[in-house]
């Protein structure tokens, strides 16, 4: 039987100029998983600008606007693979203006490759988004530090900023077996794919070895089933007169055909009676799959409706606390009215106490201001119209996360984890 590689999802982050893109393209291109006529368009653009060789981050940054100013601004997801492993990289923005987008595209990361420039360290925007990170819950963290090349003493330089790094991690709850960290040049491909001479005090493994080797935590399953209905399928066509089918993508866990499943919030119990997809009948189906699930017994379901295991169904709430970043350029205060999209359900709800403000480059918290700006964390309490129910995101990252959306633009405002997500951390006192 052949192979099939498993699939290890990461993300990017870092702040401006520190070679993110660079860094995506030559994975790229030292993984042969680029068109020869890409790279041919990619070295006449960089010949066209005086450059002695291609400009490797022409191959990501693909909109004018990137082109242009230099930066990366949207979320771009890229596919390589290795004979080891398969990878989807969210190559993310830097600049501070799009933390918006860094947190979608790392939300789901096994993987985080964050990048410092040698010449500057750990700077503000490294300490946001390891914060960001953290409090996302990503497993694995990779320190790459970049264009080490263009320093006078590296091995002492790469020695301060990985001890100033962990030092950083370590508060924010990773253990030292979480994160690596490596010294790169992406202009020329020191330890991405290949180990380099010119890092003789460095015997770790390449940026390559290390991202084929890392442990997958998605091949555990810490919770039961999470099944948020997307739409109920009721063709009545004379071949499927009475067919009830309740269909949606399975969040956490897995279902099989037998097993005892709770509706929430209505509490209803039954089993499945039949697992429906695009390709025919399963006899089980695991996170990430989309299915129609059918039920031994008529029970009343709509969308936004969770199926989930009988023996770990979360407790469906209507009031909880929360731990926001908050994304908008309008400022959150206590009292706002705000739509809530928790899975496949929207519910209107209201903002309640300002509990305490997350001080990420101090690491402490600080007693919460009367309102919370752009890309500050906070967390909050908060209270819903209709019962959610809602993991802790510390217990399961889909099932616990939601989005607070404006009720009027419909534009999303802060991405929120349900429960106190900062209590892990290793910070210091509210003051």
């Amino acid at each position: 039987m052949k192979h099939v590689p498993d699939l290890l999802r990461i993300a990017t982050a870092g702040s401006v100029d520190d070679g993110k893109s660079t860094l995506v393209g030559r994975l790229l291109y030292d993984t042969k998983s680029v068109l020869a006529d890409q790279i041919d368009a990619v070295t006449k653009a960089s010949v066209d600008r005086g450059l002695a060789t291609p400009d490797l981050s022409l191959l990501v940054d693909g909109l004018r606007a990137e082109r242009e100013q230099g930066i990366t601004i949207d979320v771009a997801y890229r596919y390589f693979a290795t004979p080891a492993r398969s990878f989807v990289l969210a190559d993310t923005p830097g600049h501070v203006q799009y933390t918006r987008n860094t947190v979608s595209g790392a939300s789901t990361a096994q993987l985080v490759m964050l990048l410092v420039d040698a010449r500057n360290g750990v700077v503000a925007q490294t300490r946001r988004h390891a914060a960001v990170m953290s409090l996302l819950g990503v497993p694995q963290l990779v320190l790459a530090v970049n264009k080490i090349d263009l320093v006078d003493d590296p091995a002492t330089v790469f020695a301060e900023i990985s001890a100033e790094f962990a030092e950083l991690t370590h508060s924010l709850g990773w253990s030292a077996q979480q994160v690596q960290a490596i010294p790169v040049s992406a202009l020329h491909g020191d330890n991405v794919a290949t180990r380099s001479e010119n890092t003789p005090y460095y015997d770790g493994p390449t940026l390559i070895e290390h991202l084929e080797n890392v442990p997958n935590v998605t091949d555990r399953e810490p919770v039961g089933l999470r099944f948020p209905v997307q739409y109920v399928i009721r063709p009545r066509t004379p071949d499927y007169p009475d067919y009830r089918g309740y269909a949606g993508q399975i969040a956490a866990g897995r279902v099989s055909v037998g097993d005892e499943v709770v509706v929430l919030p209505s509490g209803r119990r039954t089993t499945v009676s039949q697992i429906d997809t695009a390709d025919g009948q399963l006899a089980t189906a695991h996170t990430g799959r989309s299915v129609t699930l059918l039920l031994a017994d008529d029970v009343d379901i709509s969308r936004g409706d969770v199926i989930a295991a009988t023996a770990d169904a979360p407790e469906p709430v209507q009031q909880f606390t929360a731990t926001v970043c908050w994304l908008a350029e309008k400022p959150l205060r206590p009292g706002a009215r705000l739509l809530l999209k928790h899975g496949t359900k929207s519910t209107q709800a209201i903002v309640g106490a300002l509990d305490a403000l997350f001080d990420e480059q101090n690491l402490a918290l600080v007693e919460a201001p009367e309102s919370v700006e752009l890309n500050q964390i906070v967390r909050i309490s908060v209270q819903t119209a209709e019962p959610i129910p809602a993991d802790d995101y510390q217990i399961n990252r889909e099932s616990g996360s939601f989005l607070l959306i404006d009720p009027q633009g419909g534009n999303t405002l802060a991405a929120g984890l349900v429960g106190d997500a900062l209590a892990p951390l290793h910070l210091k006192e509210l003051v």
